[in-house]
């Protein structure tokens, strides 16, 4: 749901780019280079780099401490901070960006399923993936539980609701991006 608020508030507030979804920029940026719009293709690009920043501090953290809290503890506090500083939609998005490759590298396991939280179109391919094999087991792999398929369906349908969620939050609060801050304390302390 996060990384959903992120992505629709980052489109909708900062010139059409997104905070978590890479692929969506990258295809944004080849369209702009196609059609010779160079400088609107680098600002789909730069964001890029930020997220893998995050992706690697993500990693780093975790090959330090074993555990992703200090890494959602860090998510939560640039999203909660990053409405509040004087700062144009250029930087805001790589700030943001950066929060959600933390996000990314943080949490890449749930009850022992690969799930991105990030990425929406690999969590919906292992989905099918899972229903096949569920439905049609083959000779090398055993049938997926029933609890691989909600997780990822789950998965899917809470980025839905983060996306309008964050659309919803843009012309009513001034710093939308506190409420996905807010949720992820909430998952730290469930987790504690």
């Amino acid at each position: 749901m996060v990384a959903g608020v992120a992505d629709a508030v980052g489109y909708i507030t900062m010139g059409g780019v997104f905070a978590a979804n890479m692929t969506g920029n990258t295809v944004l940026a080849g369209i702009a280079f196609a059609q010779s719009g160079w400088l609107d293709g680098w600002r789909h690009l730069v964001p890029l780099a930020a997220f893998f920043a995050g992706a690697m501090i993500a990693r780093l953290l975790l090959r330090l401490t074993r555990a992703s809290t200090a890494s959602l503890s860090i998510e939560a506090a640039i999203l909660a901070v990053v409405g509040f500083l004087p700062l144009g939609p250029e930087i805001t998005v790589l700030i943001v960006a950066l929060a959600m490759g933390v996000q990314a590298s943080a949490i890449t396991r749930f009850a022992g399923t690969a799930v991105s939280t990030v990425v929406i179109t690999s969590t919906m391919a292992r989905g099918a993936d899972a229903v096949l094999d569920r439905l049609w087991p083959g000779k090398e792999r055993e049938p997926t539980g029933a609890t691989e398929h909600r997780l990822l369906a789950l998965t899917w349908a809470s980025y839905l609701v983060g996306a309008v969620i964050g659309a919803l939050l843009v012309p009513i609060l001034p710093y939308p991006l506190l409420v996905p801050a807010a949720l992820l304390v909430a998952v730290l302390f469930i987790r504690a």
